[in-house]
């Protein structure tokens, strides 16, 4: 049946696909940061417009546990759900998220809510992965071309196989090449970063969502470790965008220049 099931999916291509933003007030680095304003509106206000733009995506939810947050998103006409502060992951709230809002979704995109400019194009591109293939996870890669950026711990790399999935997801620069020095690496292979927008089946979504941590996981601090040391395949697609995370208030300055 599940085989059946999914051949239905690919011939008639369609899905219905639901876009959640988690969003929490809570953060070390920076308090309050999807209130944070950006050019006259609260940066969730601009994430949650981006996303709406996006083709493929049949609803669009913030999904938050504070009410500052949910009046925000009110005011400015957003659908906004109120789920626990217990949550340790976004995907835990988009699980949750899913429940509340009901519904007969397909799938899940996991938009995060610190990119004031996703581009809708990456997330059309994420749902029609899913359309297309048979991939219960899917995720954004970009190529690295800045050696700084490889060597960089907060910049994750992937490897991935030759159908596309990922193999491995790392703060280390993977593969170790060691027929070269360091600085030779970037030349001779195309490593690539993980942008961090996911799409997910429901179904995958509620299955990984119950799963405790595992030992990959808290190694590298990278919840989608779980998922591949559980057996959960994810497909990979290139973007050439480079998207810009707010994770302190010092990245507003980033910013400034787009207005």
């Amino acid at each position: 049946m599940p085989i059946f099931t999914d051949f239905f999916r690919l011939a008639t291509k369609t899905m219905k696909i639901l876009g959640i933003i988690p969003a929490r007030y809570a953060s070390t680095r920076f308090p309050g940061k999807p209130l944070a304003d950006i050019h006259g509106k609260p940066m969730i206000r601009r994430v949650y417009e981006q996303s709406a733009m996006a083709h493929r995506l049949d609803s669009v939810v913030v999904a938050t546990d504070d009410k500052r947050i949910a009046e925000a998103v009110r005011s400015f006409g957003g659908n906004v759900v109120m789920t626990s502060a217990t949550h340790q992951s976004g995907t835990d709230r988009c699980r949750e998220a899913l429940d509340i809002v009901g519904g007969t979704f397909d799938a899940v995109v996991n938009i995060q809510g610190d990119e004031p400019f996703i581009h809708p194009s990456q997330i059309d591109q994420l749902a029609e992965m899913l359309i297309n293939t048979n991939v219960p996870i899917a995720t954004l890669v970009r190529r690295i071309d800045v050696a700084a950026e490889l060597f960089n711990p907060n910049i994750v790399k992937v490897v991935q196989s030759s159908q596309g999935r990922a193999l491995y997801f790392s703060r280390h620069p993977i593969p170790f090449q060691r027929q070269y020095e360091t600085a030779e690496w970037i030349e001779n292979y195309p490593y690539l970063a993980h942008v961090g927008l996911y799409a997910y089946r429901a179904e995958a979504l509620q299955s990984i969502a119950g799963l405790p941590p595992s030992m990959l996981e808290m190694a590298e601090s990278l919840e989608q470790l779980r998922w591949l040391e559980n057996g959960f395949s994810i497909g990979l697609g290139i973007t050439e965008k480079q998207n810009i995370g707010i994770d302190t208030p010092e990245d507003l300055k980033k910013i400034a220049n787009f207005f």
